[in-house]
């Protein structure tokens, strides 16, 4: 649910040719896959369909690891998919409305009045994230109790203690806190709980089988852990889901994540008009989706992170395309994931990765050192070196490592970021998926 400053500045962008294929190329997704295996790039499952029908679906790497004992990932593998929760929030928030027992210009004071300006923030100001409540994720102690268990009163209490970043309207900051308050309204308006509105509005009407309100985590039940990479995939600690809830509580696969979106698209959860509400955006934010350009395309969607949970999720509504990965262990990044499996299928020319790497001497760095200045953007950069690793660490930030890929090139994978230094002119380039910015040493 988290994500760090820098790395958020740099724009992402995806983008594949208009050319159409009619076949989908597996056996180049399986050489995409197959060398994220191999490497130790990735784990997850990826699923594109069309029309409804799965054309391509393949897990790697495993759901669970504990010192020798393994558990390889399959179809049947199950994520945490974060904030690609907020979807089936908003869709259960529009079906209230069409059932008039919601409207759009709600106001917050008649389900929470405690929440700063709760008169004058509204149901869509939450949906479209224009709200102005603070982010209650961010509070410096977060990670102390996110493994444990919060009632609603006491996430609405923390939600509460902030005043507001901004006045309702006046534009727009991704909040979960939006989405939380979302998923308790929809409680108090239904009398029944979160889980129970998911089963019967959503996964029941168009038969997920795989899909619900996660609790702890269980491998018995398919349920894979998350993983972070230090040398080796190391377990993430655990988020209660009882504070993410409305905003990044549901266990998915991406097979049923497509035919959730499909559904949503095929106007059989919503209806036309709430569907256009939906996709209508205003500062990047529409009402529990986003806008995801593609040359002369255009496709909604949303991602999620939670824990080492990582997950895309898309469709293109002229090609009925439908495209989700779902990661439980990310170094090379899931949006570049989703970019080659995208552009493999529209047939663009694309390069599977080898990650091959270069080995380095300690001394081999030292021409790299220094702090670095940037007049596109205001962060500095400090390049540093532990033995034979060279470090970036913007202004503010944690340190990343670098790996050599060729003589003064190197790269971070979990990021997309790639450097490339010019040791005469004392500079070096950064590239975060086809954004450049030059940072030049300070004297």
């Amino acid at each position: 649910m988290k994500s760090k400053i820098f790395l958020t500045l740099l724009i992402t962008v995806l983008s594949f040719a208009s050319i159409f294929s009619q076949s989908i190329n597996k056996a180049k997704l399986d050489s995409l896959l197959n060398i994220l295996d191999e490497k130790n790039k990735s784990m997850g499952s990826l699923t594109i369909s069309k029309n409804g029908d799965v054309l391509y679906s393949r897990a790697i790497g495993y759901s669970y690891i504990y010192d020798n004992e393994k558990t390889i990932a399959t179809e049947k593998t199950k994520y945490r998919i974060g904030s690609i929760t907020k979807m089936f929030t908003a869709t259960m928030i529009f079906q209230l409305i069409e059932e008039g027992k919601l409207n759009l210009s709600t106001t917050l004071d008649k389900f929470f009045p405690k929440v700063p300006n709760a008169d004058k923030i509204t149901i869509s100001n939450l949906l479209n994230h224009r709200s102005g409540i603070h982010e209650f994720t961010d509070d410096p102690d977060y990670e102390t109790w996110m493994a444990q268990p919060k009632t609603q009163d006491e996430i609405l209490a923390l939600i509460s203690k902030h005043d507001v970043d901004f006045q309702p309207n006046e534009k727009a900051a991704y909040s979960n806190s939006n989405f939380v308050i979302l998923g308790y309204i929809i409680e108090m308006v239904s009398k029944k709980s979160y889980s129970n509105n998911l089963k019967e509005r959503v996964t029941t009407k168009i038969g997920l089988e795989n899909t619900y309100v996660g609790s702890r985590i269980n491998k018995d039940n398919y349920e894979g852990f998350s993983y972070r990479f230090e040398g080796k995939w190391v377990q993430a600690k655990e988020t209660d889901m009882s504070i993410p809830s409305g905003a990044g509580c549901i266990v998915s696969t991406p097979t049923d994540l497509t035919k959730f979106i499909e559904a949503l698209f095929s106007l059989k959860l919503v209806s036309e008009n709430s569907l256009k509400q939906m996709k209508t955006i205003i500062d990047r934010y529409g009402m529990g989706m986003r806008e995801i350009p593609f040359y002369n395309k255009r496709a909604y969607g949303h991602n999620g992170r939670i824990d080492g949970f990582t997950s895309n999720l898309a469709y293109i509504p002229e090609d009925s395309l439908a495209i989700s990965f779902c990661s439980n262990g990310e170094i090379f990044p899931v949006n570049e994931i989703m970019i080659g499996a995208l552009s493999i299928y529209f047939n663009q020319e694309y390069t599977i990765p080898t990650f091959k790497a270069i080995a380095l001497k300690t001394e081999d760095l030292d021409k790299y050192l220094g702090v670095y200045s940037s007049l596109q953007m205001p962060l500095k950069i400090s390049i540093t070196k532990d033995n034979t690793t060279l470090f970036a660490q913007a202004t503010g930030q944690d340190a990343f490592p670098l790996e050599a890929i060729e003589k003064d090139k190197f790269r971070f994978d979990e990021a997309g970021v790639k450097v490339e230094f010019n040791t005469d002119k004392n500079e070096f380039i950064i590239t975060q998926r086809g954004t450049s910015f030059l940072f030049t040493k300070d004297k």
